[in-house]
């Protein structure tokens, strides 16, 4: 009997409806129904989606899930006995629309689009596409746009892979090439080559513009010119750490120069027959040139002359010599000066070393650059306010002199800075003045012109480098007060400043930190 009571017990618990838990009001608060939200939830991720169609309630599918196997008929169904059926309430019917789909079929294909291309911005095509085209269906439709193939970048197998399996891999990754370039690469733009020594991949790439050789050797001149005929879009040309030939960069610059807008370069012994093939004007429109080269390997001297690249680049728009010993030739006697350059709005010449940049080279470089914007002179010791002053731009927004490495043999020009902020103070946001040695009486004259701009207005330097200098507290303490949008004060090893303030400020709050201190100070009083 006691059986019998408590089977009937247990049965009338299974027939009454279950209490209502937590999870499922939170449920119905997010999408009550009749309001066409559907919720789509996976391990950590809860998708609120609206559609016209409503989704099957959640109860529907536990229910589905938790419904019992039918097994599968034939005499062996047929020979073992029913089991006694449990009473379960009935699950509602489905709707008419169908079973429920997963959530990466809910999400319309634009939307996954531009998921992807912002994973693609961040990580590269390769190898994220890839296995993501593998997922469902609707993923491989997203993968296959041809919009997410703007910028590959290709590299074989590691070196230190076995020779047998370093083969297969390379024939590997050729034989997805051959798939990929017709299918994938038909908008592609930006191409990066690193360590390659198989043929150039861009035959099939019409609307590349950017081309990078990082590492590689082996590649022929008729290659080059073979992909210059192919991408007649291309104007961008990144050779830095690469071994490729110079005769066939020649060769490359050759056929595809008129149209050639950037060109970088690492500078050794290969470079000279490329800075003349750039002499002889075989890139008129070039506007970004860079020459550089790594620390400590700078032993070669770059003969450059200045007159020269400005009658072959006459367009150039930015000019950088990083770290290199550039020695320029000197004009000869009653050698016109040369035409310039009219639309250079960048010049750095930066350099870790002693180099031999003075203010005639700069005057010879600049005399025809009034539209200058940023001008890069770390390194050079041997420029002094006074060469700058005569300058023809008046427009100037980043000026940077400061002094790192340098030898303490070197005569420092202990005055002359407010000759450089008085003329530029107006339109200045960056100036770097580390390691100069003008004295303390010469930089409070000099910061002084940002106390008053021309009608009024708040000066618009944002970062401002003392590193090394004689300034005081109360200089300090006035630029920052005259200067509201400063976010960047580096007063590291500063000997007139208390301790304590001797280190570099970066935001708002720390620079309006730093002039608290400055005010409390009792060596600021």
């Amino acid at each position: 009997m006691a059986a019998a009571a408590s089977r009937r017990v247990r049965r009338r618990a299974r027939a009454a409806p279950r209490a209502r838990s937590a999870d499922d009001w939170w449920w119905d608060r997010l999408a009550p129904s009749g309001s066409g939200y559907h919720l789509l939830q996976a391990d950590s991720v809860l998708l609120v989606l609206s559609e016209p169609g409503p989704a099957r309630p959640r109860a529907q599918r536990r229910a589905a899930r938790r419904a019992p196997r039918q097994p599968p008929p034939g005499p062996r169904a047929a020979a073992k006995p029913k089991p006694k059926a449990r009473l379960r309430p009935e699950p509602a019917p489905a709707p008419e629309d169908g079973p429920d789909a997963g959530w990466g079929d809910r999400i319309p294909l634009e939307i996954l689009v531009q998921i992807f291309r912002l994973l693609v911005a961040a990580e590269g095509p390769m190898p994220f596409l890839g296995r993501a085209a593998r997922v469902c269906r609707r993923w491989q439709e997203a993968a296959s746009q041809p919009a997410l193939w703007h910028t590959v970048t290709l590299s074989p197998p590691l070196a230190s892979r076995p020779a047998n399996g370093r083969v297969k891999a390379e024939k590997k990754l050729l034989a997805s090439l051959e798939w990929l370039m017709p299918s994938r690469f038909s908008q592609l733009q930006r191409l990066t080559l690193i360590h390659w020594k198989s043929q150039l991949v861009g035959e099939s790439c019409p609307r590349l513009t950017f081309l990078k050789l990082s590492g590689c050797h082996g590649v022929t001149a008729d290659a080059l010119v073979m992909l210059a005929k192919a991408c007649c879009q291309l104007h961008s040309l990144d050779l830095q750490h690469s071994m490729v030939e110079s005769t066939a960069v020649v060769s490359f610059l050759e056929e595809a120069g008129p149209r050639m807008r950037k060109l970088w370069l690492t500078y050794s012994s290969q470079t000279t027959a490329i800075l003349g093939a750039l002499l002889g004007s075989c890139c008129p429109q070039l506007q970004v040139l860079e020459v550089s080269t790594d620390l400590n390997r700078n032993t070669i001297p770059l003969q450059l002359p200045v007159e020269a690249l400005q009658k072959g680049c006459p367009q150039l728009q930015v000019l950088r010599l990083l770290n290199l010993m550039w020695l320029p030739k000197p004009p000869g006697r009653g050698t016109a000066p040369g035409p310039g350059f009219p639309s250079l709005e960048e010049l750095c010449l930066a350099s870790s070393s002693c180099n031999f940049v003075s203010n005639e080279v700069v005057g010879r470089l600049l005399h025809g650059s009034p539209n200058l914007r940023l001008l890069d002179l770390r390194g050079c010791a041997r420029i002094t306010p006074a060469g700058l002053q005569d300058l023809p731009c008046r427009e100037l927004e980043q000026l940077h002199l400061g002094l790192y490495g340098t030898s303490d043999r070197l005569t420092l020009a202990k005055e002359g800075s407010p000759l450089l902020t008085r003329k530029w103070c107006h339109t200045l946001r960056e100036l770097d003045l580390s390691g100069q040695g003008f004295s303390e009486k010469d930089l409070e004259q000099a910061l002084a012109a940002f106390l008053s701009t021309p009608g009024g207005s708040h000066p618009a330097l944002c970062s401002l480098n003392l590193r090394g200098t004689r300034v005081t507290p109360s200089t300090v303490s006035s630029v920052i007060s005259s200067c509201p949008g400063l976010l960047y004060l580096n007063l590291e090893s500063c000997r007139c400043l208390p301790r304590g303030l001797k280190r570099a400020y970066r935001g708002l709050e720390e620079v309006q930190w730093c002039l608290e201190q400055l005010l409390t100070s009792p060596s600021s009083s």
